[in-house]
């Protein structure tokens, strides 16, 4: 299914190329912009989560860096059934993360400095659950690939600005034409953001809250990172606001007039859902209780606790991210 809905996803977005092409420079402008559009299919399977790494900033960590959180990941890997992700840093105060990866043999997950700093040791594990349950469900190849070839069509629409329009270039409508697409097609690949972000997150919080056997974790992990988030700019998400969808909750939302067009569902249905699944496992009430899990923290961590790496003191909200986090 996740295939199907890759090559349909592939296939809209070099159409909308093509279209881009053809509006700019009519017929040759849209064989151009399909050999692009072909270059860059190729280069978003093989290559879009480096480039989405490199772009947020993402720093890898390691065992020795950050064991606790390793070992946390380990565990949760095991209960969803999946390889050991490779984990990365991102340098940011915003609580926020992201999975990328073309397969969850080459998933990875990145969290930022933020998260593990506000957040505790449950609601570090639900966030961390819900983006192993969206390599699970093998999103993050398409929602990579739609982060790269959304900005790819954006990069195009502004490069027809400057070189479309001319009279010779069989473009149908003219310079109207090129300042269409250069308005339209953004626009056009931030719906199939949406539709792709949005069908998927719900999945991923059911699923999430499944792996870690802790819906209201996850409940209250979106809750904070909301409201942190409002008060706080992603800068490395601001350069690449095609990017956005990827992360668990809306990274722009520090930004004025974010809320344009959200990649991401209400925080609050999300938390209404996760709130009916948590009351259905406790009241049994026709649905399915999770299965067992193994804890994915260790008993020395209370729910509650703040999460840190060993040797170091409690964090406050006064804390700048310090040792393997800094």
């Amino acid at each position: 299914m996740n295939a199907l809905r890759t090559t349909i996803l592939l296939a809209g977005m070099t159409a909308l190329f093509m279209g881009v092409g053809y509006m700019i420079g009519g017929t040759g402008g849209m064989a151009l912009a399909f050999l692009f559009a072909l270059g860059t299919n190729a280069f978003a399977y093989w290559n879009s989560d480096k480039m989405v790494l490199s772009m947020q900033g993402a720093k890898e960590i390691d065992p020795r860096s950050a064991p606790d959180l390793y070992q946390m990941t380990r565990r949760l890997a095991d209960n969803a059934g999946l390889p050991m992700p490779k984990l990365y840093l991102i340098a940011t105060d915003q609580p926020n993360a992201f999975a990328t990866g073309r397969s969850p043999d080459r998933a990875v997950v990145a969290v930022s400095s933020g998260l593990v700093k506000y957040l505790d040791s449950r609601e570090v594990a639900a966030v961390i659950a819900h983006e192993l349950a969206h390599i699970k469900n093998r999103d993050t190849l398409t929602m990579t690939v739609t982060a790269t070839l959304a900005g790819a069509i954006s990069m195009l629409a502004q490069f027809g600005l400057f070189f479309g329009g001319a009279r010779d270039n069989n473009n149908p409508l003219g310079f109207v034409g090129v300042i269409a697409m250069v308005i339209l097609a953004p626009i056009a690949a931030m719906l199939v953001q949406m539709a792709v972000s949005r069908t998927r997150e719900y999945e991923a919080d059911k699923d999430g809250a499944e792996i870690c056997g802790d819906p209201m974790a996850l409940a209250s992990a979106l809750e904070k990172i909301s409201s942190l988030s409002k008060r706080t700019v992603n800068e490395a998400a601001q350069r690449a606001p095609a990017m956005a969808h990827m992360y668990i909750s809306n990274p722009l939302s520090g930004a004025r007039m974010d809320n344009l067009f959200s990649t991401h569902p209400n925080v609050e249905n999300r938390i209404k859902a996760l709130t009916e699944i948590a009351s259905s496992v406790r009241g049994g009430g026709g649905g399915q209780t999770p299965r067992q899990r193994v804890n994915p923290i260790e008993a020395k961590v209370r729910p509650g606790q703040n999460w840190r790496t060993p040797g170091t003191r409690p964090r406050s909200d006064d804390d700048k991210p310090s040792g393997p986090w800094g």
